[in-house]
Parts: C-alpha cells; structure tokens; sequence
C-alpha cells in the first residue's frame, strides 16, 4: 500500500459511468497504438527513419505523462497497470518508467463515511462494537483498498494476543470497476495479437488473463489471509522474516484485520540510520530473502515495493543473528513457481553467478522464453564477451563506465536480440516484476550493491543441493542395480526348472552349458552396472562428505573383482 492522499469519493459507478470509462481507456490505448504504428513501422518503410529516432524520446514521455494522469484520474486497475509499467526497466524506456514511478504514492484516500458502511456491512455490526478505536485518517492507500490503525475491543484483545491493529477496507465500487478494467485491458490484448512485432514475442490476451486472475485474487482478502499464512510457514524458523497475524474473527471478503507491525520502511535510510541499522547490511539480506522466495520456495511476494517491506528492529533477548528482521505486509500479489519453471529459474542463475554464455542461452531456452529452434552462437558470444566486460560490476561501478562502451555494444549486438525469437512466458509476469523490485530496493538501499556478491553464494548453495540430487540418484541406481544382481540367479534357475518340468523332455547338454554362460555373463553384466554406479557416486559426495565418498569407492571394488575375475577358468 502507498501513503494516503486527500479524500476523494468512490462509489459503485453507473452503467453510463461505466461505459464511459470503458471507451475512455480504449480511446486512449487505440490513439497511442496508432501513433506508435505510423512512427515506428509506417515512416521508416519510406525512408523516413530518421523523424521516428528523432521524436522517439518525446513521444515516450509524452504517453507516459498522459497515461499517469488516465491512471490518477481512474484508479481501479489503472493504477495496476501503470505501476507494472512503472516496474518494467527490462522492456520499457527509462523516459516511460520514470514518469510512472510515482503512481506507487499518488492514490486518494476514500472518505471515511464510505469506509466506514462496507465495513459494517461486511462485519454486520457497528464498527464501535467490532473495534475499540479506528482511526479515521487512512495510515495508507492503494488502488483497490485502504488502511486505517485501529485497537481491538478488550475481550478480542484477550483473545488473540493482540491490541494494536491495521484495518484494511476495499474501496467501494472497486468489484465493478475491475470487471470494467478488465473488460477494456481484453479488447487491448486482442488488438496486440495482431500487430506481428507483439505477438512474435508474447502472447498478449494470455499475460492479459494473468493480471485479470492476480487483480481478482486481490480484491479477496480472504485469499490475502491464506497467502500469509502460507508465507509464514515457509519462513517459520528463519529469524530474518516477519510478518502481520490474522485476526481471523473480524475478517471477511472485503475486510482484513492484521496484526499492527508498522516498523521503519526499508527506503527509510534516515530512520534505519537513527536505529543503528546500517542500510548497506539490509540489501543483501533483502536480496537473499526474497532468491529463497523465488528459487527454493516457489511462492513469492510479488509486490515488494517499498511501501510493503519495514525493517523492525527486535526487541533485547529476541533471538536472531542480527538486531533486525525484514518485515512483509500485504500478500494480495503473489506468485508462484512451477517445478520445471524453478528448475530453468534455478540454471538461469547458476549460469549468471558463473558468467557462462551458453548456459544462460540453455537455460533461457528451456524457461521458453528463448526458442528451441533460435539459432544461439551469436547470443552466445555476445553475452560472453558481455561477462567479461561488465559481469561482477555494481550498480555505482557500472555508473562510472564510460557510455560510449555500452552504446558499441549495442550497436554490435543489438541487432542479434532483436532478430532472435524472444517471447515472455505466461507466468513470468509477477516474476519479472518482483525481481526488478528487488534490484530497484536493493539499490537504492546501497548504491554501491552488487547483486554478483548475492547471487554468487547462492548459487554456489544451489549447485550443491544439484549435486546432492545428482547423487541421491545414483545412488538410487546403486541400489536397484544390486537388487537385479541379487535376483538374476533365482530367475535363472526358474527358468531352467521350467525348461526341465515344461514341455522340452530332453536334456541337452550344449544348451546347460549356453545357459550357465548367459548366467556368468549377466552376473558380470551387473556387477559392472554396481560398479560404476558406487564409483560415480562416491566421486560426486566425496566433495562434500569425503568419509561416505571414499567409502563407496572402496566399496566399488568388491563388483569390479567380480566383473573381471568370476569368468575365468570356464570354457
């Protein structure tokens, strides 16, 4: 949530009203398609190229500029979908991210009269009988709901532990408005699906479908609720994280009350500084906090702006490594992550941290978001050379890199970017998003960051746990490969007892001794197999358990005899 602005009235909107919000939002996306359609693609057919390099700069800050105050004037999901905007440096231009960054603190507050109704209504009593105290100045605001600071009558106090309380209300209306919203972002997607340059690389109506199911998550608080406690759970034994308790009894659809862990705002460097907290030392912490979330866990908080992260100092004799946790607030926006998804998330960053090229390009492919069929071997060299230049640089070093180099290395490679098919996959929204966040915060709270030194121990922590996979299945293998060699004999020997006792009356003596040898030769088959298995796998845990390693090693000897030696003597 972002801090509250003066009052504005919200209601449920008119079907007038609401058709004219509709038309409004498609007006203005057609007129900017349009625009960008006659610069970029119609101008340059005509040798014209040169007029859409030139106004390109003004053009974006201009459409930024008029989304924010369509947004601002809006709300709803307009504010939503300029904070995304606002979010996206991997794709948009600067001139287009910055005029939208400030929509995270530009949402008028909803009168507390209107507030004040839902709530009863929701809670079906007075909002005296239900609280002790709400404060009717909102301690914040977002697009779809707003809070307000409130202390629970003696006798929930008594029962929950509690006092001191956040009381989270939907704006009225806001259901309406997001069908509306919806309604108009669809027809948009529709009309990106034929323009070649978009849906070459994405699938516009699919991300559309992925922002409609995050938004309509939202506006239940209910589903709010259920998402802290399941982030609770993943962090219950890390002292490093945080977070609000459900007061469950004064809770419904459209009302959250959540325990009140209002602390220092992690962009708060002042207030960090005043508490003894170094903010240089809360970046990587941030940083690995929220890696845990996105590439062991596989359910992350999507909307780590500064507004929804404080740093609480602890209390003297709270157990933790440091005098301070990351605390979180608000789980309307969250993501998860597929198994193969992690799996090509986890390569993704085990091949940064080791400034491989090619296995970044290999990762990427198996993510989707770079096709199978894409010729890599000039991707490949650009991002090897591109390691090798600016790979384990900070932000603050990167700052003093002359920016002729980057604009050669544009020139050099940009072309193999754009020529390759890129297409951003379905559930990479919300991941994107959190990481350009965690990059943005992580920044901010030290200039000098280098999110190499984070990303490097980690992925050094997930190369181990690969390797420990690795070996769990060889081992796995080992053992199955044991089990053959203990049953081969007695499968054997019930298939000679069935070749004596079926149909076969006669004894033949060539083939005993054919069937001895397939004996021989499947035993030695398989103590072959047991072999390599106990010595591949010893090699693998020998770099971390040197004792186990060097045991199975050993161990692989005792198949290798047998292998070499059980057939000799036997013609």
């Amino acid at each position: 949530m972002s801090e509250a602005r003066p009052d504005r009235g919200d209601s449920v909107p008119t079907f007038r009203e609401a058709r004219a919000r509709y038309r409004r939002i498609l007006r203005f996306a057609g007129w900017n398609l349009a625009v960008t359609w006659w610069y970029e693609l119609v101008l340059p057919k005509f040798g014209l190229l040169s007029i859409a390099e030139r106004t390109r700069t003004r053009r974006m800050q201009r459409f930024a500029r008029r989304f924010h105050v369509l947004a601002v004037d809006l709300g709803g999901l307009m504010i939503k979908v300029g904070q995304f905007m606002s979010s996206r440096l991997d794709v948009l231009p600067p001139e287009i991210t910055k005029e939208l960054e400030g929509l995270q603190d530009e949402v008028p507050a909803v009168p507390f009269d209107a507030i004040r109704s839902l709530a009863e209504a929701e809670l079906g009593m007075p909002l005296n009988q239900a609280f002790a105290w709400v404060d009717p100045t909102p301690v914040a605001a977002a697009s779809l709901g707003q809070a307000h600071r409130a202390r629970l009558v003696p006798r929930d106090a008594a029962d929950t532990g509690l006092d001191a309380v956040v009381l989270k209300v939907q704006r009225p209306g806001i259901d309406e408005i997001v069908r509306v919203d919806l309604a108009a972002l669809r027809k948009i997607g529709g009309w990106l699906s034929h323009v070649r340059i978009v849906y070459s690389r994405v699938d516009a109506p699919a991300l559309v479908e992925e922002f409609a199911a995050t938004s309509l998550e939202e506006i239940d608080y209910l589903h709010e609720a259920a998402n802290s406690v399941r982030f609770a759970a993943d962090f219950a034994d890390d002292d490093r994280v945080g977070l609000p308790e459900v007061v469950w009894e004064r809770s419904t659809r459209r009302v959250l009350t959540l325990e009140d862990v209002t602390a220092i705002k992690i962009n708060d460097h002042a207030g960090l500084v005043a508490a003894g907290i170094d903010p240089a030392e809360v970046a990587p912490v941030f940083a690995a906090v929220m890696f845990d979330q996105l590439f062991t866990n596989g359910f992350f908080h999507a909307d780590p702006h500064p507004g929804n992260i404080f740093v609480t100092p602890l209390a003297a004799g709270e157990p933790g490594e440091r005098p301070w946790k990351l605390t979180f607030i608000d789980f309307g926006m969250m993501g998860e992550v597929g198994v193969n998804t992690r799996s090509g998330l986890r390569k993704m960053l085990i091949a940064a941290a080791s400034r491989d090229g090619k296995g970044l390009v290999a990762a990427a492919q198996d993510l989707g978001v770079l096709l199978q069929s894409a010729e890599t071997a000039e991707l490949e060299r650009a991002l090897t050379q591109l390691f090798a230049r600016f790979g384990g640089m900070g932000f603050a070093e990167l700052r003093e890199v002359d920016p002729r180099e980057f604009r050669e290395f544009g020139l050099q490679f940009g072309h193999v970017v754009r020529s390759l098919p890129f297409q951003l996959p379905e559930n990479f929204l919300l991941i994107i998003r959190a990481m350009s966040l965690t990059s943005g915060v992580s920044s901010a709270l030290d200039p000098s960051f280098n999110l190499w030194n984070s990303v490097e121990p980690y992925a050094q922590q997930l190369i181990r746990e690969e390797r420990g996979n690795l070996a769990q299945d060889l081992g796995k293998q080992a053992l199955e490969n044991l089990q053959i060699a203990w049953r081969l004999p007695r499968q054997i020997d019930a298939m000679l007892t069935k070749l004596d006792e079926g149909t076969v009356s006669f004894r033949n003596p060539e083939l005993e001794r054919r069937v001895e040898g397939l004996e021989r030769a499947g035993r030695r088959v398989v103590s072959a197999l047991v072999f390599a298995a106990l010595l591949v796998a010893g090699a693998v845990l020998r770099a971390d358990d040197a004792v186990l390693g060097t045991v199975l090693m050993v161990a692989s000897v005792v198949p290798l005899l047998h292998a070499v030696f059980s057939g000799r003597g036997v013609r």
